[in-house]
């Protein structure tokens, strides 16, 4: 019985997925359940298993390509199985709608048209049958473009990146943004982190945790016309890695002690920069912190992290004088925290007051 291995649906809002590797390579024996291939999807990896016990006849989707939700990606069949060629060539509808728009093309027209940025569709081809040769491609740049910049690499837009960009894209098209500023007195946060070795990200998050359960309106989300507030308090925290940007989840942050919070960062942006995070990993947040203090950023503007109704951006570390209790002028750290926020969720008072108490327990350390 020939059985289709197809990219699986890891959520809800999934349309694609990308193939990381093969594990197996076609003609090897594969038993049910064992893994087969790593699918890349929406900033996480996940081994996809093999639905039958037989041998991988046909991969259809090799490495670093991407293929929709319930396309055909590989073909198993019983070890003495014949396989059609229909069923070795199946696709999904997108794909061959993609494959009728495919431009024939020489390789070295490709080759330029990718060094130039030249859509294909635009250049007549003088090729057998309008083939496009690389002189066509030069022709057009000269007569019709002019002389454009050389690229020096195409970065396919495809996997953490893609999803990253199509969050960051419907956070702007849905959510109004505004942002409040506040300068915090960082003294104790960095007395504490000396202390007990704790990242400062992990006091912020603990800090942001404590506000949260304050100001319940902060940690919601909109849907449709009613707004839901969440009654855990789940905190992303934005990690760069050499793919893009992901955003792990610290669980029940306010229910977590400074250590466990401390722990399970560590842990989750290991993950993250090794593509090793699981989907429960990176869901459920409802509150998101980025911190760019370490990359000599003084303060910006993030952007919220959909669907949820705010993010908290934050600064470096800078010494500013101050006035000491006997009124003498000394330096202290301080450190600049934006909040973006959902203006159709929360006012600018609100959104206010949340960071006020953020500053509060940040200055105080009272949240432990």
């Amino acid at each position: 019985m020939v059985t289709k291995v197809v990219m699986p649906r890891l959520s809800l809002t999934m349309r694609t997925g990308s193939v990381g590797k093969w594990y197996k390579h076609e003609g090897e024996k594969v038993e049910k359940g064992e893994p087969i291939v790593e699918i890349i999807s929406e900033k996480a990896t996940y081994d996809l298993e093999a639905p039958a016990s037989g041998i991988l006849r046909k991969i259809l989707v090799g490495e670093g390509e991407e293929a929709p939700v319930d396309a055909v990606i590989a073909v198993i069949t019983a070890p003495d199985e014949q396989l059609s060629e229909a069923e070795i060539t199946f696709k999904a509808p997108e794909e061959v709608a993609e494959a009728k728009e495919r431009i024939p093309a020489s390789p070295a027209a490709k080759r330029l048209a990718r060094e130039y940025g030249v859509d294909l569709s635009l250049v007549k081809g003088t090729g057998p049958e309008g083939r496009i040769v690389e002189e066509d491609v030069r022709r057009f740049i000269e007569e019709s473009r002019g002389v454009q910049p050389k690229i020096r690499e195409v970065i396919p837009l495809r996997g953490y990146r893609k999803t990253a960009a199509e969050r960051v894209s419907a956070s702007f098209r849905t959510a109004p943004h505004s942002t409040v500023m506040m300068s915090v007195d960082f003294s104790e946060a960095v007395k504490l982190h000396e202390k007990l070795q704790v990242s400062y990200t992990t006091i912020i998050v603990a800090a942001a945790a404590k506000a949260l359960s304050e100001n319940p309106i902060i940690n919601s989300t909109l849907e449709s016309d009613k707004i839901k507030v969440f009654e855990d308090i789940n905190i992303g925290v934005a990690v760069a890695t050499e793919h893009g940007l992901v955003v792990p989840v610290i669980h029940n942050a306010d229910k977590k002690s400074l250590r466990e919070i401390d722990g399970a960062l560590k842990d989750l942006m290991e993950k993250a920069r090794e593509g090793r995070l699981r989907k429960e990993e990176l869901s459920g947040g409802t509150f998101t912190v980025s911190n760019l203090g370490m990359y000599d950023v003084e303060f910006f503007t993030p952007i919220i992290n959909p669907p949820e109704a705010a993010i908290l951006g934050v600064g470096k570390i800078i010494e500013k004088p101050a006035k000491s209790i006997d009124g003498s002028i000394i330096f202290k750290p301080f450190v600049m925290l934006s909040l973006s926020y959902d203006h159709r969720i929360v006012d600018g008072v609100p959104a206010a007051k949340f960071l006020q108490r953020v500053k509060h327990y940040l200055e105080s350390l009272s949240f432990r």
